[in-house]
């Protein structure tokens, strides 16, 4: 795939709404954009380890043991369920905090299901010698989309001398996360 195409497709799903996007925009909104961005390095680190080995040997795996893929789907939305509970149940910015950390930033994207079309079926195979630069423009289209996410999260907080997000912006948040569990749940089930 060309560069241009590699990096629309990427960016497109990269800002889709899903539970990595959605703790990015919740670290805006509770800790600010600045701080929000220390997580930058975090998703790119989680979807690096995922992707990679993905990209290189990823379909050789899911052909030896096809059930790979709903497993990882499986304890995605579970993982995913759990924290659309725990915001939920959250009530002010120091538990989104809590909530949000870099540890969670990093399990809820290397359990992220975009990671696997980015490693199998968007990333060139190793063979065509153009692995390297295509994950030079995927590194950078993740920065780029986690600070867009991290900014529309700090533009939402309820009362801008505050740094508390509006509770409206706190369960949307966790039904969309729920939502997106559901939707991972449903992609494990077998057919």
């Amino acid at each position: 795939m060309e560069i241009g195409a590699f990096l629309f497709a990427v960016a497109a799903l990269l800002l889709t709404p899903g539970p990595t996007n959605t703790l990015m925009g919740l670290a805006g909104a509770s800790v600010g954009f600045g701080r929000s961005l220390r997580l930058v390095p975090v998703e790119i680190g989680a979807y690096l380890l995922t992707t990679l080995p993905l990209a290189l040997v990823g379909t050789e795996i899911l052909t030896r043991w096809p059930g790979a893929g709903s497993v990882l789907k499986l304890v995605a939305a579970m993982w995913v369920f759990l924290l659309a509970i725990r915001l939920w149940r959250s009530t002010t910015s120091s538990e989104d905090r809590r909530l949000v950390t870099a540890h969670r930033v990093f399990v809820t994207t290397l359990l992220n299901p975009k990671a696997l079309v980015f490693g199998l079926v968007l990333l060139p195979s190793p063979d065509t010698g153009e692995l390297a630069i295509h994950f030079v423009v995927f590194v950078a289209a993740i920065a780029g989309a986690a600070g867009v996410w991290a900014a529309g999260g700090h533009t939402l907080r309820h009362d801008r001398t505050s740094a508390e997000p509006s509770p409206l912006v706190r369960r949307l948040a966790a039904g969309w996360l729920a939502f997106v569990a559901v939707g991972a749940l449903a992609a494990a089930l077998p057919t």
